[in-house]
Parts: C-alpha cells; structure tokens; sequence
C-alpha cells in the first residue's frame, strides 16, 4: 500500500508541467522501500518511472539504464506471489510493463516496445475488463502512428503505410470496449471523436477532407503534447490533401510554438519538424539542400537504432546477472525459513555496529519463544514453521526502521538496536513482546516471547555480549516468560519488565559475566 501511494504521488508530479523535479526524492523513498521489502513490481516500477522522469530531464542515456533494470526485475519476476492473487498481480505486472513501454515509446525505440507492451497485453488477458482493454488498444495506436512518421523521416514508406493501416483498423477494433471504459467525456460519442490519436489513425491511413471537423476540433483541446503532435500532423496532411497547405503550415507552426518547451517525446517534435519542412517547399534551392541534409542524418539516425537496442539488451542482460550475483550473495547471509538474516550475517552486522560511533550506545537482545516446543510435538514441524515466520515478521515490524533482527538459530532470534540505551530498547521490545502475545491464536498457537536485554561494552567480543544476553532471556524465562529482562550493569541485578506494566527487580543474578 505504501509503495502504491508512493508510485500515485510520483506520477502526479511526473505528469504535472513544473513539478517533475519534484518526483526525485518519492522516486528514492519508493526504491528503497520496495528494496527492504522485497516488492520486486514495485521497484521495477521505480525504475520505470525514474526513466520517465530522466527523459523528462534530457537524460536519455540515462533513461535507456533505467528501463534496462527495470526490464531485467520484470524478466525474473515471472512467478505470481499467492499472497498478492494472480489477478492483482497481473495487474501490478502489467502496470509495470506499460510505465517500461512509455519510456520506450518517448525515446522511439519501438521494436524494444512492441516486445514490452506485448508482454503486458499478455500479463492481463485473462483477467483484463473494458478499461484495460481500451487503454491497451490507445496505447498500441499511438506506439504504431509513431512508429509510422518516424518510418516516413527515412523514406520507408510502404513499412509506414502499413504501421498506418493497422493502427486505423484498431481504432475501429476500440469502440466495442470504450464504451464501457472510463474513458468516455460524452456518453453514447464513439471514441474516434473523443480520442485524437484514434481520429488521427484514420487520417493518417487515409488523408482526405472527411476528417477536416473532427481533427480541428481534437486539436484544439487540451491533451498530453505527443498525442497532440500526432493529430496536428495528420491534420496538417489533410488540409494538404484538399489544397489548403497554408493552413496546413499554419497549424504545424502553431503546435511547434506551442510545445516549443516540451521534453517529454523528443522522437515527436523531429516529427513535426520534418512535416513542416515536408510542406514548406517553397521551391528555393537553400530549402532543398536543408530537406536533403536532413534526410540523411535522419538516415544515419536511424542506423544508430540498431545500437541504442543492443545497448538496451546489454544493459538489461548485465542487470539480470547482477540480481543474480545479488541473490546468491543474499541467500548466504539470509535465512530462507524466515527471510531474516542469519548467524552470519548477525556476526557482520554486530562486528559493524560494535565499531561504529553513530552506533552507540548499542542493545542487544535475544529472543525465544515460550511454548514453541508444544507446537511442534502437538501439531508439527509445518505448523511450527508458521509460526516462526509469522513471529519473525512480527516482531520486526514491531521495532524501529534501523534496527537488525537476524535468526540466531531455533527458536531463537536477536535484535539489535544501534543508538539506543536500554531504556529506549525495553520500550521498542515491549512492543514486539505485546505484539506477538496479541496474535490470533491460529497464527501463534499461544506462543510469547522472553527477551533478555543487555548493552554492548567497550572492547566487548559478540560471543560475550550474546552470552550476557541469553542469560538475561533465562531470567525472564525463570519469571514465567512473555517478559523482558535486562541487565543492570552497575547494581548487578536484572530488570523483568511484563508487556504493558511496570518494571520489578529480582536479585541474585549478576548478568555482568557470562553464566
């Protein structure tokens, strides 16, 4: 739910004139939330957006990065997750796929985003309603009408001719669907007079003075600039086609002027510039040489796709085998029952933590579950898995954002709590004690927690830290467990404190030395 808030604010300021810059910092907040969570959509999704947000910028190279990691998430995250159902999550993969496809689609490399918007046409066919299916059908238009003009700038006409063709058959293929999508302005309107690009589909497959009302009309009102570039040019070529090239002229120069200041299709404004520089042929030999001149850059342009595609491929490739590298790297350092840091890792991080200034003062405690060993012999070991992962994910959401809770081995875990006295780390177990006493029976099957809670000292080893803190989790045992007890270092007594009460000392153990 976080990561989707995050993703709803992003877009608003990505697609909001002015305020794109704006997006960066909920762009990190959202990759670093999905990282620590492990929502591999979502943080495609991030990627995705800080592409847009990159083209936006001028950053092209950049952006083709982005795509590249997020395409590479996307490709390994292929296995729906149970938890989330197949439908929301071929909905959350779809969503993904077309924020990808958008960015492809900006910076015109379309073979790269017919592959893209094909995957995700395919991730929510099965479950897709009229609104998915419109959105997926404008969205191939406006890919293939662009593909077509920039087909057109390298003089390969009969390949544009047919990008036309079948974007105007799927204009007409979207009036059964969008009628009963949210689209609609103007309830029983059929969509080609409401929709630009769909009215511009069949303009451009053939021009003639028949679409003269309705284009004039769409171009004159408010859209996102790359569609309105797209309805003025066929505009433009109807006009020419009746005889009008002044107005046509006219209309092409006012859309420049008027998007003079647009970054967000760079593909789109080379269209509109060529078209006027199709139809201002004036006839003097200075334009002709400009029209040619240009003809050929845009030819060597075009030879340049082929390297921005492999470089999207390669880029894309070397993530994959990062997060490959990544997850094996993880594995050795994470518990697979619990998800949680192991033994190991729990070593790294204490060795980490003890020699960090920011760091101090640093609590440690160790926690074991009380009852766990009746679940196992009354139920079984399944069950017991349950409720280990369940307790674990619990008890770390119960604690600060920065604290480590790591799998010490059983039934065991330990917390580690940088930059907190004692005091403070009582106050932030006894919620993770209160949290897990409070669970449904079904889920815990009664089981509490007994923390035994002590501080790190100066040139203290982990083994003995751990040993101070395992007797104190033996105290609170001994009390009758579902308790914390920590160890008072100068007065040589242990502090029992019970969920929601006060504190009682028991004397008698000196917890400064290991038992």
């Amino acid at each position: 739910m976080i990561a989707t808030l995050l993703r709803a604010t992003a877009l608003a300021r990505l697609a909001t004139r002015g305020l794109a810059a704006e997006s960066e910092p909920l762009l990190d907040e959202m990759l670093a939330h999905t990282r620590r969570h492990g929502l591999a959509l979502h943080r495609a999704d991030a990627h995705a957006l800080r592409g847009r947000r990159l083209v936006l910028a001028e950053q092209e190279d950049a952006a083709l990065t982005e795509i590249a990691r997020a395409l590479a998430i996307l490709d390994d995250s292929d296995t729906p997750d149970l938890q989330l159902g197949r439908r929301n999550w071929s909905k959350m993969q779809a969503t993904s796929l077309i924020d990808c496809w958008l960015v492809l689609n900006q910076l015109g490399v379309y073979e790269a985003a017919e592959e893209v918007i094909t995957r995700a046409h395919q991730a929510i066919r099965e479950s897709a309603g009229p609104h998915e299916i419109t959105l997926q059908l404008i969205n191939r238009v406006k890919m293939l009408l662009g593909w077509g003009l920039r087909l057109e700038r390298v003089d390969r006409h009969d390949e544009a001719a047919e990008k036309f063709r079948t974007a105007a058959s799927m204009a007409v293929a979207v009036e059964a669907p969008f009628g009963e999508s949210l689209f609609p302005r103007r309830i029983g309107v059929p969509a080609v007079d409401q929709v630009g690009v769909l009215a511009a589909a069949l303009a451009l497959a053939e021009p003639d003075g028949a679409h003269l009302d309705r284009l004039h009309r769409l171009a004159s009102e408010p859209g996102y600039p790359h569609e309105q570039v797209i309805v003025t040019v066929a505009l433009a070529r109807c006009l020419d086609q009746v005889g009008r090239r002044d107005e046509a002229l006219k209309v092409l120069m006012n859309a420049r002027h008027n998007l003079a200041e647009d970054n967000s299709q760079p593909s789109m404004r080379l269209n509109l510039a060529r078209e006027l520089a199709r139809l201002d042929d004036s006839g003097h030999d200075t334009t002709r040489s400009l029209v040619d001149y240009a003809g050929a850059l845009e030819v060597e342009l075009w030879s340049l796709r082929e390297s921005q595609i492999a470089t999207l491929n390669t880029r894309r490739e070397h993530e994959r085998l990062s997060a490959e590298h990544g997850a094996i790297t993880q594995q050795a350092l994470q518990d697979p029952l619990t998800g949680l840091p192991n033994r190991r890792a729990l070593d790294e991080h204490l060795r980490t933590l003890a020699t960090s200034v920011t760091a101090q003062p640093l609590a440690v405690a160790l926690v074991d579950l009380d009852g766990f060993k009746d679940v196992n012999d009354r139920h079984s070991h399944a069950e017991g898995d349950d409720v280990l992962r369940v307790v674990a994910s619990t008890l770390r959401d119960a604690l600060r954002g920065d604290d480590i809770v790591a799998r010490y081995g059983g039934d065991e875990f330990v917390v580690l709590l940088p930059g907190a006295p004692v005091s403070a780390a009582k106050q932030a177990l006894g919620r993770s004690v209160t949290a897990v006493a409070s669970l449904p029976h079904h889920l815990s099957h009664g089981v509490t927690l007994s923390v035994g809670l002590v501080s790190l000292r100066p040139q203290e080893r982990a083994d003995q830290v751990l040993s101070r803190a395992d007797a104190a989790m033996y105290q609170a045992k001994r009390g009758g467990g579902n308790q914390i007890a920590s160890a008072n270092s100068l007065a040589g007594e242990t502090v029992v404190t019970l969920p929601d009460e006060g504190a009682r000392t028991e004397p008698a153990w000196d917890l400064d030395e290991p038992s």
